[in-house]
């Protein structure tokens, strides 16, 4: 049982050293809860669990606490993926909700499983999701005085495999702040958030540059063509250089390896195989 997280991009320049000890805390307790709730879950049920405490932690960029669009409202995206049944599900600019990626996790029964704006939040209220206002105050003043727009690399991710050997990835973002109204992120597309039966990524970073490489998809089939994790991501990586491509990837696959890369200093992490590791 295998489990690693992210959640965005730290900058040493635009964040202070409370902050990072604050993120480091966060990811360590939440990858373990994670883990702990792997033993007796599946790996689907899991990452849902785990980036819903994501969603739900004002220091990271999804749910509360989500970046502001140019006209003053939170857009969440999320997404979900199957490893074992290779069925995808999310949600695209849902307002007024707190845990965008469980309604992802209902959207993956139906037929129609990738839902935005207006749509997505009626489903979302049809199916019992309560009004919910993610503005937290700290957004509202660095909206207010444009602070974001140098912070703008934020997405939560998780991706599992369970005792079963399945794998499962989910990634949720609250987008990147003062983006064209309704702007449509990778997160809940293949290209930021795929999984099949050889390997689970999430991925953080410019949503643009992340679609315009494909690169969860990408990975994950180089994988499944034969290619390690790690040649996979290398590989996918060195392309992105074409364009100077913003990402970063969390994964794992089905023969037990973790791995971790960014393309830019640095990813913000955390996984729990054997034992708890943390960005440093």
């Amino acid at each position: 049982m295998k489990l690693i997280i992210h959640g965005g991009f730290f900058s040493e320049s635009s964040t202070n050293q409370e902050t990072k000890k604050a993120k480091q805390d966060a990811l360590a307790s939440i990858v373990t809860l994670g883990h702990e709730y792997l033993k007796t879950h599946t790996a689907l049920e899991t990452v849902v669990y785990t980036v819903a405490l994501l969603e739900d932690n004002e220091l990271f960029n999804a749910g509360i606490g989500s970046q502001i669009q140019s006209d003053g409202k939170v857009r969440l995206s999320a997404a979900l993926m199957d490893g074992k049944t290779e069925k995808f599900s999310g949600v695209i600019n849902v307002e007024d909700v707190k845990n965008p990626i469980q309604i992802a996790q209902n959207l993956l029964t139906y037929d129609d499983r990738v839902l935005s704006d207006d749509g997505a939040q009626q489903f979302a209220r049809t199916n019992g999701f309560e009004y919910f206002d993610p503005i937290t105050p700290q957004r509202q003043s660095e909206y207010e005085a444009k602070l974001n727009q140098k912070n703008n690399k934020g997405t939560v991710g998780c991706v599992a495999l369970d005792a079963d050997g399945n794998l499962a990835a989910a990634t949720s973002t609250g987008g990147k702040g003062f983006e064209i109204p309704c702007r449509v992120s990778d997160s809940a597309t293949v290209a930021g958030n795929y999984a099949n039966q050889y390997a689970g990524i999430s991925c953080t970073g410019v949503g643009e540059d992340i679609v315009s490489g494909a690169l969860a998809a990408k990975i994950v089939t180089r994988v499944t063509d034969g290619f390690s994790l790690k040649e996979a991501s290398d590989k996918s990586f060195a392309e992105l250089k074409a364009f100077d491509g913003f990402a970063g990837v969390v994964g794992i696959s089905a023969a037990g390896e973790v791995y971790h890369c960014d393309s830019h200093a640095y990813m913000v992490w955390a996984s729990f195989d054997v034992n708890l590791q943390v960005f440093s």
